[in-house]
């Protein structure tokens, strides 16, 4: 497999020949940086983590040299910090037993540029050599760019595969924007109860993003325990931990659809759900 990006590498925690790796992977999480799947796309290293016919696969598409540090990392370099954020990412695949993780290292004004269709070319090819049964990715409605575009390059990947090859399930993810807005029958729930230990383990290997300056560890924590309390008003918790997620599988099947409009599509329901409450009530 030959990428764009001469920087791009496979590694395979468990060492085995990285066809092989990619073949066997059955949930492929594609993520903006380093850190980004094992705070959206926990549900599928979950999944996988202890199964026998189930592998998780991670993918990360920018090299994530822009982050925002603070302390011992504050002066470290966007050379510096992109390898130990490499370092942190296949460390986590370690920790989380994934079956193989891509780090294809673009910059993210190539991934933003939407003239530029190297990512969506990498991608294309991880998804061929993959044929995963579902993917996990960002939500479209996510409010970094960064994310936004990844989604973007994901879902014109999975549309260029023909059709028996694309995935079961797309599923958009939480990470700068949560999901909490979707309506009820439209969120995707993810329960990921009693996996706390592992997540507090994968997030907790991304020492230069926590000790730079975001408590992300404590974040998402604290956005899936909220998840679960808050989904519904008129029952006791079953769940501790849910993630939600927004059914892209839509999107990947129709080459037409428009990515904008099928999300608009939602907010305006959400909208109308707002406005039919209210109108019960007197007052303006």
């Amino acid at each position: 497999m030959k990428f764009q990006n001469p920087f791009a590498e496979i590694f395979v925690p468990d060492g085995i020949p990285a066809a092989r790796a990619l073949q066997r992977v059955t949930h492929l999480g594609i993520g903006a940086h380093q850190d980004d799947l094992e705070f959206m796309a926990f549900h599928g290293i979950a999944e996988c983590y202890a199964a026998k016919t189930k592998w998780f696969g991670g993918v990360t598409c920018a090299n994530g040299s822009g982050s925002a540090r603070k302390g011992k990392f504050k002066d470290f370099s966007g050379a510096q910090i992109t390898a130990i954020r490499r370092r942190e990412q296949n460390a986590a695949a370690k920790i989380g037993r994934y079956g193989v993780m891509i780090q294809l290292n673009h910059p993210s004004s190539a991934v933003k540029n939407p003239r530029d269709a190297s990512l969506k070319n990498d991608l294309r090819e991880i998804l061929a050599a993959t044929a995963p049964e579902i993917v996990y990715t960002h939500n479209p409605a996510d409010k970094h760019e960064t994310h936004t575009a990844v989604c973007a390059a994901a879902l014109r990947a999975i549309r260029e595969l023909p059709r028996p090859r694309r995935p079961q399930r797309v599923i958009g993810c939480e990470v700068w924007r949560d999901l909490d807005w979707l309506p009820d029958e439209d969120k995707i729930a993810m329960d990921v109860t009693g996996r706390e230990q592992l997540a507090a383990r994968l997030n907790n290997v991304f020492k230069s993003q926590i000790a730079g300056g975001k408590r992300y560890d404590l974040a998402v924590a604290g956005r899936r325990f909220a998840n679960a309390t808050f989904f519904n008003p008129r029952a006791t918790d079953v769940s501790t931990q849910i993630i939600f997620g927004m059914d892209l599988t839509p999107l990947a099947a129709n080459e037409t659809a428009d990515i904008a409009d099928f999300v608009c599509g939602f907010i305006d329901k959400f909208k109308r759900d707002v406005r039919r409450r209210l109108s019960k009530r007197p007052g303006k």
